[in-house]
Formats: structure tokens, C-alpha cells, sequence
């Protein structure tokens, strides 16, 4: 299919919020596993793929969380849902940051769904959004707890890492060149098992 305007600006707009990183074989077939190609969804739903393109580039729906060797843009197969409860595009970033109590957080929150960077859940909601982080910081605290190191404290620690681990994906290699270092799967989930194993 020939490259339309609206999807090769895409493409620029995508690379130039995660920069130009190649995406390898493995890359490819582990967003296979994880997304949905933008075209077969919409396909799926009735929708007019340009019209979704129209929509990420005017800042109403989420940039594509990859765009694969081949060009496809691969989203999750949930991307209509938020806009669907929040009763359409219009209302979805009013409805978006009222989950924060801080709307400065709120409106941080919003750029970075915009942003297409949150492939670091399964399902992306504010709810989820939360739990994340409230989740990374109570792990990465947690080794300077008064009681770390006793079993209480060790199988505090592992259930908040087992719920977080069932909030991520795996990632893959480019997210690591995208994101400038290890996931918070690496350094939640990955690290802090190894450095604390269960007893």
C-alpha cells in the first residue's frame, strides 16, 4: 500500500518524540505478540485508518507505541477504549487528567498517553498509570525499610513486585534504546528479584 502523507507524518512525528533507533527481527516479532497493526484494527472496527492518523497528529489519540521495520504502525488493541469512556475524543483529556488530584500531574500524565511511550503496561488507563508508580516507588524504597531484610518485609516486597510484573510486558531491545537505559521492569522486577530472591 502506497505511503500517504498522513501516515509518512506520522512516522516523523513518531521518531521525532522517540528518536531514529533501528527495530531488529526480534523487535518486530515481539511487538507481533504485544500490538495490533493500526490499519487491522481499525479494519476490526469500522474505522477509517487516516482518520485515526488525523486524529494522533491533532493531539486526540496516542502516537502508535511502535512502528515496525516494515513501516506498519502497531498500536494496542485497546486504543479506542479510554476515548469510548470518556464518551469520544473531545472529552477524553478533561476526563484523562481529572484522575490526578494535582492537575499539573494530571496534564504530565496526559502528554506522556499522547506520547504513545506508555508500552510499559499491558492496559493503559489512569488507573494502571497510578498503580505503576506507586508500585516503582514502593519497590525502590523498600530497601530502606526499617525491617528490610526480615521475611515480612521480603514477602511485602515480592508481592508488590509479582503485581507489578503482572502489569508489564516483557519490552524489547529498541524500548532500551529509546528510553535511554533499562526499563522499570529491569530495575523493578529483574534487579530487585535477583538482589532480593525470594526465601
Amino acid at each position: 500500500m502506497a505511503e500517504t502523507d498522513l501516515k509518512r507524518r506520522l512516522a516523523e512525528r513518531f521518531r521525532a518524540v522517540n528518536g531514529d533507533h533501528p527495530m531488529t527481527d526480534a523487535d518486530d516479532a515481539y511487538v507481533d505478540g504485544q500490538f495490533v497493526a493500526l490499519e487491522d484494527l481499525c479494519a476490526a472496527e469500522g474505522r477509517d485508518p487516516e482518520e485515526v492518523r488525523r486524529l494522533m497528529l491533532e493531539r486526540r489519540l496516542p502516537l502508535p507505541g511502535y512502528l515496525r521495520s516494515d513501516g506498519r504502525e502497531m498500536v494496542p488493541a485497546d486504543l479506542f477504549a479510554l476515548a469510548a469512556e470518556a464518551g469520544g475524543t473531545e472529552r477524553l483529556p478533561a476526563w484523562f487528567t481529572a484522575h490526578w488530584s494535582d492537575r499539573a500531574t494530571g496534564q504530565e500524565e496526559w502528554e506522556a498517553y499522547l506520547s504513545g511511550r506508555y508500552v510499559c503496561l499491558h492496559s493503559v488507563t489512569p488507573e494502571t498509570i497510578r498503580r505503576k508508580d506507586r508500585l516503582t516507588a514502593a519497590i525502590t524504597a523498600a530497601p530502606d525499610e526499617p525491617d528490610a531484610g526480615s521475611a515480612p518485609w521480603s514477602e511485602r516486597l515480592h508481592l508488590l513486585i509479582d503485581e507489578l510484573d503482572a502489569l508489564e510486558p516483557a519490552f524489547t531491545g529498541y524500548d532500551r534504546l529509546r528510553f535511554g537505559g533499562p526499563t522499570s521492569r529491569d530495575i523493578c522486577v529483574d534487579a530487585m528479584r535477583a538482589r532480593f530472591p525470594r526465601p
